[in-house]
């Protein structure tokens, strides 16, 4: 509706001008050149007015130099023979004044011809019929510059299919098809430059940045597409995203200032704004005493150009531009410094440009009525000014040659032959020269290849600057490119800390090896540090994971490494002493062996029931031995040993003292009610029941053998302590605590049944058998082993369980081993070594004699514990003082025991 009211209120005003009026007013702010195909032209020759003025001062490079650079292209092409042959190409070329509204009253200029008008109420004042100066037809238009006003214009050229090239305008916006089917550019759009900064910023390893985007399609299209793109990646999160508006306030700058130092660490600043805003943006900065807090990141806006940082070298110092790929056109260079205001007359606004350019004034109707110095035109540029070729003269060209290839197709195609334009040609059909523009391929002016895909757009190809000062002097210089992925020169950069490294635009700094982020809430890019605890280690950026049960984490907790294992070894504290009292009780055991060898006929060692004797010590030594494989390294044969000999010395001990007590218990018993003797107390059968015993303990290993082999396992748990550091994993057999109480509980069994009979048999006088000193080595050894159940069991949780357990086991067995070595042998040892004397055979007696004396004085100690000493002796000598054989017997008594070995009383 507001474009139709334009082409209403645009052509009312045309129909009420006089049409005698010659036509050359009407191109006063405007450039026409004759042609048989005409050309549109839309470039930014001034700035914005303020304060209401729809134009403001000249733009000498965006806006000369670019407009130029048009009319030099149409200079060559229809110089060409090759390109358009007898077809002259024209212009008609308005001014934008970097105003989208503006631009769009400007640019009803081009469909006038287009537009069929009602003359039936125009008359002249002759009567005769007006005649209409006919406007010229305008088949595809150059620009605009700015998106926005690209965007404005495409509207209107879309509903008359005008096909339109812009050499500026980025806005990704342009890209919908859809929309702007009409509007193609040599110039990649704002979603390709948006990736390259992007690329950018990963590469400096900024993830938290702010941008800014003056108002408009430019800026916020632009904006939007960086923002967009470094959501989908992840990489890189927006601290802030303010606008400059379109008409900034007093102030303004200053407050967009402060906004970005609300976010400090967010010191990279992505900006697609204008020129002018970035100059305004710049000093802002510069007046809150900000330079080198922020670390500009520029649009292609920004570019290489001079007029953002002029007076701001410092503040700017370090900024990274963009600009699409480009070359300085030589050709255009010599053509424009010819240019004078002699030749070219052309260019309405050449005098203009001239009284910027060189700071003079021309005539009494010059643009400049401050300058004193007056203009003689005799100037020359690049000599008496300075001059470098503006960034987007490359694209004005190869926009004005796209145009001109697709027209060239054209003719061809319709025109086959025929010199100059045909009568197919007359009428040029928009949409159909949309077609060829499309499918232009071509080298352009910098010899790079101008293509169109589907959309209009060019592909993204740029060069990325970072303005660096140097010795006192300030420059763009090219530190990489851009096409389709990045190339950058990162030992070309320079930054105003004169620091090598490079400045950092985090949230938070990056963790340390073996943490992980937690994340904020929202903000991906902002993230607390959390060191991987226990047996964690840093999986993954964000995780920290377990490590497998056998392993811990490294140093750095980076990964896992195998728990360290370990084994009791020999010269262990924990072994040396098991070791030693086994060695010395083995050293013990061998001497008695040998002595009992030596003396074994002699009445002490057949006393002591030498078959017997035997089966005992060897029980002795294996409870010694056994200590060897308990400290061993695990292996299936250490393991197999250990099994074997855990229960077996203690069997073979207490089996013989079971059947020794027993043995005693029995003949008592017996001669209490006969003076028979009981059954089994020969040394045959003495042997056949302990070895009976014994059997019962290797068939439950056998069994064990079978059911579970033996084998070592690595058991990490004992170990496994808090601190990752100190774990330790510990070889040990496959015997659990279970396997032990079952392999250790059928000796016990043994014990504690021999110590039942132990205490039965105390009535028995000493002077008759051995059954007290086998009563004191049970009652010692129940209290080891009392002892070594608390000791064992209570140490699971410990650290140390490994080597408690060992210790506690090994000496117990060796104490056990001792007790019953120290008091059922040594004394006998005592007496054969040191008292030989004593060791002699006594006169024989019959059983049942020893068996009535025995009862007799074991009766004797019963009374004497009930009644007074005198009593006693007295009924004792009346029952007894008939019996003359039982004095004698009562006297002999006292020195008689009990063979064991024989089955006989001596």
């Amino acid at each position: 509706e507001y474009t139709n009211a334009l082409i209403t209120l645009h052509f009312s005003h045309l129909e009420r001008t006089d049409p005698l009026v010659p036509p050359a007013p009407e191109y006063a702010h405007s450039i026409r050149l004759d042609g048989d195909i005409i050309l549109g032209g839309l470039f930014p020759v001034h700035a914005r007015g303020e304060r209401g003025a729809p134009c403001g001062e000249l733009k000498k490079e965006k806006g000369i130099h670019r407009l130029e650079a048009m009319l030099f292209a149409i200079d060559l092409i229809n110089k060409d023979p090759d390109l358009l042959p007898n077809v002259t190409l024209g212009a008609r070329i308005l001014d934008t004044c970097s105003r989208d509204t503006y631009a769009l009253e400007q640019s009803l200029t081009f469909v006038q011809a287009l537009i069929e008008r009602d003359s039936t109420d125009v008359r002249c004042t002759s009567g005769e019929q007006p005649i209409f100066a006919k406007p010229d037809k305008i088949i595809g238009v150059i620009g605009a510059a700015a998106s926005s006003v690209s965007i404005m214009v495409a509207n209107i050229l879309r509903l008359f299919k005008i096909p339109q090239i812009s050499y500026a305008s980025t806005a990704p916006e342009l890209s919908d098809n859809t929309r702007y089917d009409f509007f193609s550019r040599v110039v990649p759009p704002d979603s390709y430059q948006a990736q390259a900064m992007l690329d950018i910023v990963t590469a400096m390893g900024w993830n938290y940045v702010s941008t800014l985007a003056s108002e408009g399609n430019y800026g916020e299209s632009g904006v939007e597409a960086f923002v967009q793109i470094s959501r989908e990646s992840g990489g890189v999160c927006i601290a802030q995203s303010l606008k400059i508006p379109r008409e900034p306030r007093l102030g303004e700058f200053d407050k967009i200032i402060l906004r970005l130092l609300e976010t400090p660490h967010a010191r990279a600043i992505v900006m697609f704004a204008n020129e002018d805003d970035i100059r305004r943006v710049l000093d802002a900065a510069k007046r809150n005493n900000q330079t080198g807090h922020f670390l500009w990141v520029g649009s292609d806006s920004w570019g290489s150009k001079i007029s953002p940082v002029v007076q701001q070298e410092s503040v700017a110092e370090g900024a990274i531009t963009i600009l699409p790929k480009r070359a300085s056109i030589e050709a255009f260079d010599r053509y424009f410094k010819s240019r004078s205001l002699s030749n070219n007359r052309r260019n309405v606004w050449f005098a203009e440009f001239w009284e910027e350019n060189f700071g003079c004034k021309l005539g009494m109707h010059g643009k400049r009525p401050g300058s004193p110095k007056k203009c003689t035109g005799l100037e020359k540029v690049g000599r008496d000014s300075t001059y470098e070729q503006e960034g987007k003269v490359q694209f004005v060209m190869d926009a004005v040659y796209a145009m001109a290839h697709a027209l060239h197709r054209m003719h061809r195609d319709l025109c086959s032959g025929y010199p100059g334009l045909c009568p197919r040609m007359s009428n040029i059909d928009g949409k159909e020269l949309l077609g060829y523009i499309r499918n232009v391929s071509f080298n352009g002016s910098a010899k790079t290849l101008v293509v169109f895909n589907e959309n209009g757009d060019a592909p993204g190809r740029y060069d990325i600057y970072q303005y660096q000062i140097t010795n006192g002097s300030a420059e763009y210089r090219i530190i990489g490119h851009w096409t389709d992925q990045l190339h950058l020169n990162m030992n070309a950069m320079q930054w105003a800390s004169r620091d090598s490294s490079m400045p950092a635009s985090v949230c938070s700094l990056p963790c340390q090896t073996g943490e992980r982020k937690k994340v904020v809430k929202g903000v991906p890019c902002c993230w607390h540090c959390e060191r991987c605890e226990g047996y964690h280690y840093q999986a993954s950026e964000f995780t920290c994971q377990l490590c497998p049960y056998e392993q811990r984490p490294d140093q750095n907790r980076t990964s896992c490494q195998p728990i360290p294992i370990i084994k009791l070894e020999w010269h262990s504290p924990w072994a040396v002493v098991p070791v030693f009292i086994a060695i010395l009780g083995i050293l013990a055991t061998t001497f008695v062996v040998v002595t009992f060898v030596r003396y074994n006929d002699t009445p002490i060692v057949r006393a002591s029931g030498r078959e017997m004797s035997y089966v005992l010590l060897t029980g002795i030594f294996l409870c010694y031995v056994t200590t060897f494989p308990m400290i061993a390294e695990p292996g299936v044969a250490v393991c197999s040993f250990r099994r074997i000999f855990l229960g077996l010395g203690m069997c073979f001990s207490y089996a013989a003292l079971l059947t020794k007590t027993n043995r005693i218990h029995r003949i008592f018993e017996q001669g209490k009610q006969s003076v028979a003797a009981p059954r089994f107390i020969s040394p045959a059968s003495q042997l056949v029941i302990t070895f009976s015993l014994i059997s019962v303990q290797l068939m439950g290993v056998f069994v064990w053998f079978v059911a579970d082999p033996p084998h070592t396992v690595v058991d990490y748990g004992e170990q496994r302590t808090q601190d990752p550091e100190n774990a330790r994993g510990v070889l040990k057999c496959d015997i659990s605590d279970l396997s032990l109480i079952c392999s250790l509980g059928y000796s016990i069994l043994l014990m504690v049944t021999c110590t039942v009979y132990a205490i039965k048999t105390r009535g028995v006088p000493e002077t008759f058998n051995e059954a007290k000193p086998i009563g004191f080595t049970m009652y010692t050894t129940c209290i080891i082993w009392l002892a070594f159940i608390p000791i064992f069991f209570g140490t699971a949780q410990s650290a140390e369980r490994m080597y408690i357990q060992t210790t506690t086991l090994t000496v117990s067995l060796s104490l056990s081993a001792s007790v019953s070595l120290g008091m059922l042998y040594m004394p006998k040892v005592y007496i054969i070594i040191l008292h030989p004397e004593q060791n002699v055979p006594k006169r024989k007696r019959s059983f049942k004699a020893i068996v009535t004396a025995a009862t007799m004085t074991n009766k004797l100690s019963q009374l004497a514990s009930e009644r007074p000493n005198g009593e006693v002796k007295t009924e004792l000598c009346e029952s007894v003082d008939n019996s003359s054989e039982y004095r004698h017997l009562l006297y002999q008594a006292q020195f008689v025991n009990v063979n064991v070995g024989r089955g006989s009383m001596t």
